[in-house]
Formats: C-alpha cells, structure tokens, sequence
C-alpha cells in the first residue's frame, strides 16, 4: 500500500471548488514582477560586478547550487505544499537582488547558494502547481486534458518570457554609461526592482492551496529517514522510466540554449556590433518572440502528436541559426549589421518558448502520478546545463560552443522523436 507522501498531490477525485483560471492568472502576473526584476538583474551581472568577475561566478555557483538542491526539491515541496513552496521560493530572488546593493564575495555568493535552493523549489512548486490547476480544470469542466495542459502553459510561459521585454526596458531607461565605462543609476534600479519583487511576493500570497492532501501531507507524522527513503525509492523509479531517460537530453539542452542568450549571444553577438546599451534592446526583442511562441505553442498543443510537431519546428529554426552563425554569420556595420543581431534574437526566442511550453506539457501528461519528481529532473538536468556554459564560457571560442550546441540538438531531439513515435505509442497501448 503506498504511504501518505506517495500520494499523488494532483489526483482529485470530486469536482473542486477552485478557481483554477484566477488562480493560473496569479501566478503568471507574481512570476512577471519577480522575474522581470531578476532576469534583468542576472543580464548585468557579468557587467556590474566586474571585479574578479564576481558577477559570473557568482551566476555559476547559482546554479551549481540549483543543481544539487534539485534533487532533495521534490521533497521539498511534498512536505510543503506547492504554494508554501512558491512563496518561500521567492526570497531567494529578492535576497540576491538585495545583495546586488552591496556586492561583495561576502555577499554574493551566500546570495547565490541560497537562490539555488529557493530556485529549485520555486520551479518545482511552479510546474507541479501549475500542472494540477490544468488537471483540475479539466476534470471539473469535462474538457481535453491535453489542451488545457497546453493552454495553461502557453499562458503561463507567454506572461513569464515578457519579462525580459519590461525588465530590460526599464534597465534601458534608468541607467546611465558615464565617462570611464561607469555606469550611473544602478542603485535606483535595483530599488526598484525590489519593490516589483515584493508585489510579485505578495501576490503569491494570494494563491488557493490545490486540495486538502496538500494539507495532509504536512501534517502526517512520517520520519526525515523515511521520507528522504521515498523520495530516493521515487528518483530511482523514476530514472528506471525510459521515457525519463529520453527526454532528459532535450531538457538539457533546453537548458544550453538559455544559457547560450546570456553567455554567448549578449557577449559575441550583440555587444560587438550594438555596444553595451544594446544588449537590453536585444533581450526585449529575444523576450518579445519568446512570450509569442510560448503563447501561439501553447494554444495549439493538444497531445503528444501536437508537441511531437511543435518541438520538432522549433528545434530546426534554432538549428537554422546554429548553422548560419557556424557558416555564414559575420559582424557587420550599416543597417543589416543592426538587424541581422536581432533577427538572430527573435529566432532564439522563438524556439525557446517552444521548448518551455512544450516540455512543461509533455511532463504533465507522461508524469502525472509524480509531477514534482518529473520537474524536479527538469530543473536538475536545466540547471547542470547553465552552471556548465557559464563556467567553461570563458574559455571556449563561440564556435566551439555552437558547435557543441549542434551535436547537443540532434541527439535530443532524435531521442525526443524516438520517445514519442515509438515509446509512447507502446505505453498507450499497454495502459489501453
């Protein structure tokens, strides 16, 4: 017989009383206000904090510490609930924006380890919350579970990659460069963006507890050696599962090519042709495409068939960019020397959003009796990914690195076509 915290948090088994859309209407405007403050303030680190290059160093031990904390996340947010999960995941981010005030190795990288463990539960929390408010709706309304899966993600990663639209408009408004490469401003802006925080905080605040087994599970007198038992008799099973195993190189690179915009793409692409004050411009037009996509993706999902044929085309617009930069792809001056960056952007953001709709949905519908061990892999195999760019980032050539991000894109998305062509097909009829 299972134990209580092996229960599933998302199977109901009455129709709920929950707004579900109100409640996906939260966490999307919440995940808006904190991100737009942090997504612009990861942006400038490696240029605010330039001494001993604190700034990326202090992103790689971020990540590093996402990465381990990854795998105790799950457990986490069964003993908390998903909301107290989101709530406490917060403070990480306003912690390590507040360090930015007075950035030091004293500082930034406690800020750092910290944000790694409130990172890993905030997107845990997030895609289990998020999951079975989709779940719940479905159920409750009698509709498609696979399109609402896919309309809630689409609406959830199209508010969340606005972000990098506001947040680096209003880095582009507030700052100043002065004479000397200084630049004025910053303590303001990240004033400010403590206050965007502590509304998005706040507004988590707001959110409706998914059922009362969230509730039960917090209070069930179970042992920490049991628990930490059952979550490695979960991790175990669940990487025992071959279609874990199959997704798990696409989730990776999921992770490369975020990583790619803020190491790579900023650093060689954009700033040597738009100069430093371009790299917000770039970022917004990048955060502008991906909210389209994540939206336009996650309207059109229905099932494994439709993510099958929406990753599959947005892998190749990235892999036609990987080729042009490895090929033809030069910095250049004029008017298509200012464009062709952007262009390059606006295609990256494209996939992106493909790839954070449609692996959210893809695990939703695969994982559904063990969704926080499902997004807790997601984040574990994210984070490795982005910890390793920004660490080796400096010491490899951007051909060497798009060519790592080529052989990357073909051996998960080969694995991704064989999982849902073959491997599911086999699952849906042994479960028929």
């Amino acid at each position: 017989m299972a134990t209580d915290e092996e229960t599933p948090l998302v199977v109901e088994e009455i129709p709920s009383q929950l707004n579900h859309k109100k409640d996906v209407h939260i966490l999307c405007w919440a995940f808006l206000l904190i991100f737009l403050a942090y997504g612009a303030v990861q942006n400038l680190e490696s240029t605010i904090n330039t001494e001993g290059d604190l700034g990326t160093i202090s992103l790689g031990i971020l990540y590093v510490s996402f990465a381990i904390f990854s795998l105790v996340a799950s457990l986490v947010v069964k003993k908390l609930g998903s909301k107290n999960a989101l709530v406490l995941g917060t403070t990480g981010y306003f912690l390590f924006t507040a360090a930015n005030l007075k950035p030091s190795w004293y500082t930034m990288v406690p800020a750092s380890v910290y944000l790694g463990f409130a990172a890993s539960i905030i997107w845990v929390a997030q895609g289990t919350y998020l999951t079975s408010a989709a779940h719940s709706h479905a159920y409750d309304y009698k509709l498609h579970e696979g399109t609402v899966i896919g309309k809630f993600n689409g609406e959830f990663w199209g508010m969340f990659a606005s972000h990098q639209l506001v947040g680096n408009l209003i880095t582009l408004a507030m700052l100043r460069d002065e004479e000397g490469g200084r630049t004025s401003g910053t303590t303001l802006l990240l004033i400010v963006f403590l206050c965007s925080m502590t509304v998005g905080i706040v507004l988590m605040c707001f959110l409706s507890k998914r059922n009362g087994k969230e509730d039960a599970l917090q209070d069930s007198p179970v042992t920490f050696s049991s628990s930490v038992g059952s979550l490695l008799n979960s991790m175990s099973n669940l990487l025992l599962d071959i279609r874990i195993l199959l997704v798990i190189p696409l989730i990776a690179y999921s992770g490369l090519q975020q990583a790619f915009v803020w190491a790579e793409y900023t650093k060689e692409i954009v700033k040597p042709t738009l100069g430093e004050r371009g790299v917000g411009g770039a970022m917004a037009v990048y955060g502008v495409f991906d909210a389209i996509s994540s939206l336009i993706a996650g309207r059109l999902t229905s099932g494994i068939s439709s993510i099958t044929i929406i990753v599959s085309g947005g892998a190749l617009i990235q892999l036609i960019v990987l080729l042009w930069l490895l090929l033809g792809y030069s910095v250049s001056g004029g008017i298509l020397g200012t464009l062709l960056p952007l262009l390059i952007g606006a295609l990256w953001g494209i996939g992106d959003g493909v790839l954070n709709t449609q692996l959210c949905a893809l695990l939703g519908l695969l994982f559904k009796h063990d969704l926080e061990g499902a997004f807790a892999q997601l984040k574990l195999w994210q984070s490795v990914s982005i910890a390793v760019v920004f660490f080796i980032s400096t010491s490899i050539s951007l051909q060497t690195m798009v060519v790592t991000m080529l052989v990357a894109l073909c051996i998960s998305l080969a694995a991704f076509l064989f999982l849902t062509l073959k491997v599911e097909k086999a699952f849906s009829y042994r479960s028929a």
